[in-house]
């Protein structure tokens, strides 16, 4: 039943020489790769006008010079990226720059800030989503958890699916926001040029502000750096793209950067000119959509598709997080399992993973979505300015051709992205503070995996392991219940291996049954040495781990290896496990990790 409704959910199971027909064409790559840096442009100029909405309405125009140092960020930042996907062909980004040219514990930093990010992603994108809905629907707003849990279920699914499934489904929605708010900005200045919006609803440009500070203004060109993440993802996923895959993430990269600027510019610019000031419950693109299009068919239409692309937005996080927890996972920083390929071939445990924290952070933060973009921002700029630091490292190293002018890149870059991350930090503390405590300790995590790994390996290493005492004889444990076909089977097995001692044990909660059991034994097994413990307190644990130090202790003098063999009935239905004890499970859970023990099941399967 499980089997059926898997397949189901994410199909039939791919070949592993299927894999490179799930590589992405440019067209594809830009849909699935740069949903989250297009779909920013919905909630990154808002977030500008929410820190000026503190000096009031005149302050609204410092939007345009805050946005234009945005954009010169933007550049430096594709550019940047653009040498480190010709550098660094095989992806990992952020991760393998710094580790490669800052060090270990860089890299680290980095590869966390970016995994912690990427389920941010997910989290901010849905969310950012839900509210999108809402504010279309306000009688929604009660349900904005529920709304956001789900949508992490279905996008999950999909990427379960396959990277290609998933990039198919996800090209129109994204070409379709693309064109419907190229659409909305060729409107509305469109109106803005032949006067049909009141000049009087803005301040004019250059309007004196009381209480203007430099701190406010670092403050929103902080908050409105938020439109940036995202910019990253693509450096991190080239295995994704088809051959050859360097010149197709550059390409992809740059019409991200070109299509980012041109939204972004005409979101901030029109909320401006509109005087459109942020609100709980309506969002700013929703607040431009109705002003210039009227609540009619094309608000809902915009509204619909804006929701759309932020709920996919997170398919970034789901598309670039599996492939840098490989990255990780094959330098022994985390679990190995995120090597692992589903049946559709895509990671599926990092999708799944990723799906997991996502959920809990939503409903951690209640869905709010101005409550996760600070910390998301300043995860981004962390490995931003790691990365273009580790590229200066690598060209003063290397000085190959035309060094200079990629230094030079790359220091613009890595100073804007600092300064940036500086500006989070002073502006924005209570709300990022969290960082500085549990990045450290993702550090420290990696590193007590790392340190896991490799004293497994130097364990199992055969040259330097210690040499083993040869066996000379076994003892055979066996638990026994009562008389039963379960426990004949088992029997019937040791002896079949010829142990040189075979010991049944018997634990009694009462001296009659204990009396009776072994007289019922001495007929039925009487070849079979049978030891009776008796149990005061009803526990079979206690008294049977007891017995088995013993016998362990007075094996060791002779090399005899002792092996605990417990029989165990296997229903023909599973939910029938519900309806016993399972006292073998647990026997055999408390012995499993005792040293120099083995532990074997023997299963006897019923017929019905």
């Amino acid at each position: 039943m499980f089997t059926l409704f898997k397949r189901v959910l994410i199909g039939q199971p791919l070949k592993s020489k299927d894999l490179g027909e799930q590589k992405l064409n440019k067209t594809k790559a830009l849909a699935i790769l740069s949903s989250d840096a297009l779909s920013s442009v919905a909630y990154g100029p808002e977030q500008i006008l929410l820190v000026l909405m503190a000096l009031g309405a005149a302050a609204y125009w410092l939007s345009i010079p805050i946005a234009v140092g945005i954009l010169v960020l933007l550049v430096a930042l594709v550019l940047s990226y653009r040498q480190i996907i010709f550098a660094y062909p095989h992806g990992g980004g952020a991760y393998v720059v710094s580790k490669e040219n800052l060090g270990v514990n860089s890299g680290l930093l980095a590869g966390g800030s970016l995994l912690v990010d990427y389920i941010l992603t997910v989290a901010v994108s849905i969310s950012a989503g839900t509210d999108a809905i809402t504010s279309a629907f306000p009688s929604l707003h009660g349900y904005n958890v529920l709304i956001a849990c789900l949508l992490v279920v279905l996008i999950t699914i999909l990427n379960l699916r396959g990277l290609t499934e998933s990039a198919s489904v996800l090209a129109y929605p994204v070409y379709l926001f693309v064109a419907i708010l190229f659409l909305t900005i060729a409107v509305g200045l469109y109106k803005v040029l032949t006067g049909q919006i009141s000049p009087e609803l803005h301040t004019s440009f250059g309007t004196p502000i009381a209480g203007l500070s430099l701190f406010l203004l670092l403050r929103a060109f902080a908050s409105g750096s938020s439109a940036l993440t995202g910019v990253e993802a693509i450096s991190n996923a080239i295995p994704n793209f088809k051959s050859p895959a360097p010149s197709n993430a550059a390409k992809t990269l740059a019409a991200m950067g070109i299509l980012l600027a041109i939204l972004f510019s005409g979101i901030v610019f029109l909320a401006y000119y509109y005087g459109i000031s942020p609100k709980t419950e309506e969002t700013v693109v929703s607040q431009i959509a109705s002003a210039t299009f009227g609540r009619g068919i094309m608000y809902y239409i915009i509204q619909g598709i804006t929701a759309m692309i932020l709920v996919l937005a997170a398919n970034t996080g789901y598309s670039a997080f599996p492939l840098l927890a490989v990255n990780l996972a094959k330098d022994k920083y985390i679990a190995r399992m995120f090597t692992v390929r589903g049946d559709r071939l895509g990671y599926s445990n990092g999708i799944l993973f990723l799906a997991t924290a996502s959920i809990l952070l939503i409903i951690m933060f209640k869905g709010q979505t101005e409550h996760l973009i600070p910390l998301y921002a300043v995860g981004v700029f962390i490995p931003f300015t790691l990365a273009q630091t580790g590229m200066l490292v690598k060209w003063l190293r290397e000085k190959p051709a035309g060094w200079r002018v990629k230094l030079t890149i790359n220091a613009i870059g890595a100073a804007i992205s600092f300064l940036v991350m500086i500006i989070f930090f002073i502006t924005k503390f209570p709300q990022v503070w969290p960082v500085l405590i549990f990045l450290p300790l993702i550090v420290l995590f990696f590193r007590s995996i790392h340190k896991h790994y490799e004293d497994v390996g130097d364990q199992l290493r055969i040259s330097s392991c210690e040499p083993h005492k040869p066996i000379e004889g076994n003892v055979f444990v066996i638990p026994v219940a009562g008389i039963t076909h379960v426990v004949e089977n088992t029997l019937n097995y040791a002896k079949s291996l010829h142990p040189d001692q075979i010991i049944a044990v018997y634990v009694a909660f009462d001296k009659e049954s204990e009396k009776g059991f072994e007289e019922k034994w001495s007929h039925w097994q009487p070849d079979v040495r049978l030891v009776t413990l008796y149990s005061q307190y009803r526990s079979i644990i206690q008294p049977l781990t007891k017995f088995v130090d013993t016998v362990e202790y007075k094996a060791k003098e002779s090399n005899f290896q002792v092996t605990v063999l417990i029989p165990q009935f296997i229903p023909k239905k599973r939910w029938h496990n519900a309806l016993h004890n399972q006292s073998s499970l647990l026997i055999r859970a408390f012995l499993l990790y005792r040293r120099d023990l083995i532990v074997t099941t023997v299963p006897y399967h019923f017929k019905k």
